[in-house]
């Protein structure tokens, strides 16, 4: 993947292969040991390339569904919210959760204009707010729920 970085085919390293690689596990070691007995690097690249071209559509389509979330958060937050901004858009989606100390660092607002914020936002079902300890935890649940989902 740093390659791809370094080379300027990829602006960060968002593929993890390491998921396919699991999931294909057998034939992994298999190719590689063909690899180390018998100087089989083909079917090793073959192998290498398939995972990356197989993560690379599974990365799109992940990317293209945390667009559409953000975009509908965007539109749904500035028709109810009075506190509306793309900032706070953001850091929604920087990170599957937040917290009120979080958001007061990132926004640059009060702990009560932070807390108000995501307050809100939980009422209106767009954050999850869940109680850990002394704190308060505002789960992003649609972004989870991408994150989440199984690949094909």
């Amino acid at each position: 993947m740093l390659y791809l970085v370094k080379e300027g085919l990829l602006d960060v390293p968002v593929l993890y292969l390491s998921r396919h690689i699991v999931r294909s596990k057998a034939d992994y070691y298999h190719l590689l040991q063909a690899v180390r007995d018998h100087d089989a690097w083909e079917a090793w690249v073959f192998y290498m390339l398939d995972a990356v071209e197989q993560t690379a559509g599974q990365t799109i389509a992940t990317m293209r569904d945390i667009k559409a979330a953000l975009f509908d958060y965007k539109h749904r937050i500035r028709a109810t919210c009075k506190f509306y901004s793309q900032d706070l858009i953001n850091h929604l989606f920087m990170h599957p959760y937040t917290r009120i100390d979080f958001a007061r660092q990132d926004l640059k607002v009060s702990r009560l204009t932070a807390t108000k914020y995501l307050d809100t936002l939980a009422e209106g079902g767009f954050v999850r707010k869940s109680r850990v300890g002394r704190n308060n935890y505002y789960i992003n649940h649609r972004l989870v729920d991408i994150l989440l989902k199984p690949s094909p």
